[in-house]
């Protein structure tokens, strides 16, 4: 009889700190700061793709950012607030130190939905650097948008097949200008294992033309244990503005060891406005040291190239090649 009570009392404790936890919530904290040191082997300086808002002004060493993501979900619902500092994210935010900022609803376990400001679901490669195989990055990336405020649908229809609905502001909207034109934009994606089919059409930024079509590939194959490789192709064009952009990336990537790894990253990148059509061809070369769990080093040798003087950053060269150096800790 007194093993019954004792079992009793045990479980009617487990169930009550069950309670008490789910009550509580989860709150998780995480962020990321990375620094870099970089030179080129032109007259002037600059670092093609390393993301802060005057690339022509970056040499030796200097700053990305440092941001903080506050998470708490409880039951159904949650929040993500993430929040950076720095020449990367002075870049990258769309209002002010915010990255990130949005709630989220469970309707059910297949169905989500989320209302704020989002990373964006095109391309291969993401604004946060601890995510990133190389450090600086593509024409593709910087062509497209970085961020979106507004609503999203997520349904995961199984483990490999899902889908996404947004309603959102013109991707060059931020929140802190308020969108006072109405120009919106509706996104898709398609999901199925691994692979990523993305679309948006409306507008880009206020008071712009509205006919704004993007449609967006990211996805990529395990070829061997060690090796894969990564895929981002992308088109972009609007008839009333008479511009757009198209490219195509790969990501090819080797582990050698749990502490080192190689990639190449080859790139074809054109823009077309009226008839014209400029073009601009990038190589990236990348390795990855993983110093500790937390702390990785990022080395590029990237050498860009355009009869059309494209290259960010060096508008009247026709090619250059940087070397930029990264220490980016994650936590």
């Amino acid at each position: 009889m007194k093993k019954v009570i004792c079992t009793l009392l045990l479980a009617t404790s487990l169930i009550a700190t069950a309670q008490e936890n789910e009550d509580k919530g989860t709150f998780t904290l995480s962020g990321t700061v990375d620094v870099y040191g970089t030179t080129n082997f032109t007259k002037d300086p600059g670092t093609p793709g390393i993301l802060i808002a005057s690339p022509e002004n970056a040499n030796a060493f200097g700053l990305g950012f440092a941001n903080t993501v506050f998470a708490y979900e409880k039951g159904k619902a949650g929040i993500v607030a993430d929040i950076a500092f720095g020449p990367r994210a002075d870049d990258a935010n769309m209002a002010g130190a915010i990255n990130q900022l949005y709630a989220y609803y469970n309707v059910t376990d297949k169905l989500t939905l989320t209302a704020g400001q989002f990373n964006t679901f095109l391309g291969y490669e993401v604004i946060n650097p601890s995510a990133n195989f190389n450090y600086t990055v593509s024409y593709l990336f910087n062509a497209g948008p970085f961020s979106h405020t507004g609503i999203k649908a997520d349904y995961a229809v199984s483990e490999d097949l899902s889908f996404m609905l947004a309603v959102t502001n013109a991707h060059g909207i931020s929140s802190a200008d308020g969108n006072l034109t109405d120009d919106t934009q509706l996104g898709a994606q398609v999901g199925y294992k691994g692979q990523y089919l993305n679309f948006i059409t409306g507008a880009v930024s206020a008071g712009g033309a509205t006919d704004w079509i993007f449609l967006d590939y990211t996805g990529g194959f395990d070829l061997t244990d060690t090796f894969y490789v990564g895929i981002n192709a992308a088109y972009a064009n609007s008839s009333d503005a008479d511009e757009g952009y198209q490219g195509v990336a790969l990501y090819l990537q080797n582990t050698f060891s749990d502490t080192f790894s190689l990639g190449l990253r080859p790139e074809l990148f054109t823009t077309n406005s009226g008839s014209t059509d400029s073009n601009v061809t990038a190589f990236t070369l990348t390795s990855n040291i993983n110093l500790t769990s937390n702390l990785k080093f990022i080395t590029d040798l990237r050498f860009d190239s355009s009869d059309d003087y494209i290259i960010e950053a060096f508008p009247t060269e026709k090619s250059t090649s940087t070397l930029t150096m990264a220490a980016v800790y994650s936590f």
